[in-house]
């Protein structure tokens, strides 16, 4: 029987079969996906067509979402005003030499920023600075002092051992002379070797500090400035002049606290056409704010409106810039609102328009529910 070799016909069909084996393959119509990217997962935050946002309760939880019923309710009219934190002048003050000269640390040292002084306590020293014709003069008075004084030191001592015949009165007038002559003399010679002590003017900390020793400092210049962080006092400007007579409480934000102001007195007269307003703080809350520091200040009124009042933090915006509080609608489920609202106080904010009572907005995570896409 014939043998037959199959090892040609098997290495033929190989060779055909590898490019069939290479090539790439393609889907049937209806079967292409395309380079669109894979479904987003239905179980995770995500934003509907609609504008919703879905957020399983998994997800609120992990972001820490909280809601309040809204309730309408009688609030304050109130109005932002820009304002800047002052010293009290009653608890601060400024260190300021009266003459020109070198400045020298005190027994402490000089002071640093922030460090606390006491009122009377020594903070440096002034030398004054003459030029040598100022000193010469004065050295040339103080010599011809002294000679005086020594001349009516000896003739009172002769008067005194002929006192049974010289008058009463001649050796008064000498005893009168001679003290004069040595507080002039004292006077002068201070004037040439003294310091002028800077003392702190009230209790409380330093706030500036321009101070090196060895500087040479004009009068007048500002060295020191102390400041009672406990005592400090807010300065409003209102452009109505009759806001002045309408106030009824006032707020200013520090951190997420609303601070309560007490109003102390309205300017008479404008600056750059508007009326200053000057605010004292109730309590230690504005210690941690500096002098100078620029804020806003919520001056509420005694006029009211229906609204409903908020954190701050519940406030978002949408695409369009419109102001916007998220309202959950169904367990998962959360809307955007677009609602008109004013300043209620530094912590919180009144809506006036967009929301209905009973409705429960979003006063925390918030922020994060806006940013789901």
């Amino acid at each position: 029987m014939k043998k037959t070799n199959y090892k040609p016909r098997i290495l033929m069909l190989a060779l055909f079969a590898l490019p069939l084996a290479l090539a790439p393959a393609w889907a049937g119509p209806g079967h292409d996906h395309g380079d669109a990217p894979p479904a987003a997962s239905s179980n995770g935050p995500q934003r509907q067509s609609d504008g919703s946002v879905f957020v399983p309760k998994p997800a609120q939880r992990q972001m820490s979402l909280r809601t309040l019923p809204a309730e309408p309710q009688a609030l304050p009219r109130a109005l932002t005003l820009n304002g800047k934190v002052l010293m009290d002048p009653n608890a601060g003050g400024k260190v300021q030499p009266m003459q020109a000269g070198r400045l020298e640390a005190g027994p402490r040292g000089l002071p640093s920023l922030g460090q606390a002084v006491r009122k009377g306590e020594l903070l440096a020293y002034v030398v004054p600075a003459a030029g040598s014709l100022e000193r010469s003069a004065q050295a040339a008075q103080l010599a011809e002092l002294r000679a005086a004084r020594a001349l009516a030191e000896k003739r009172l001592a002769r008067l005194k051992e002929l006192a049974d015949s010289v008058p009463r009165k001649e050796i008064e007038a000498l005893e009168s002379e001679l003290s004069s002559l040595t507080e002039r003399v004292a006077a002068v010679g201070g004037g040439l070797s003294g310091r002028e002590a800077l003392l702190a003017p009230a209790s409380g900390v330093i706030a500036a500090a321009h101070a090196v020793a060895g500087q040479v400092v004009d009068a007048r210049e500002l060295v020191f400035e102390i400041v009672d962080p406990a005592r400090l006092q807010v300065e409003a400007l209102a452009f109505d002049a009759a806001l002045a007579a309408d106030v009824a409480q006032a707020h200013v934000a520090v951190g997420s606290a609303a601070v309560p102001l007490r109003l102390v007195g309205a300017a008479r007269s404008l600056r750059d056409q508007a009326l200053p307003l000057l605010f004292k703080g109730e309590g230690p809350g504005l210690a941690g704010l500096a002098v100078g520091q620029p804020l806003q200040v919520v001056v509420q009124t005694r006029s009211q409106v229906q609204g409903v009042a908020l954190a701050s933090a519940a406030l978002q915006k949408n695409p369009a810039n419109q102001p916007i509080v998220w309202v959950k609608t169904a367990a998962e489920r959360f809307e955007p609102r677009v609602v008109t609202v004013q300043p209620l106080d530094g912590a919180r904010v009144a809506v006036t328009q967009g929301l209905q009572a009973g409705e429960r907005v979003v006063v925390q995570g918030a922020v994060l529910v806006n940013q789901i896409r």
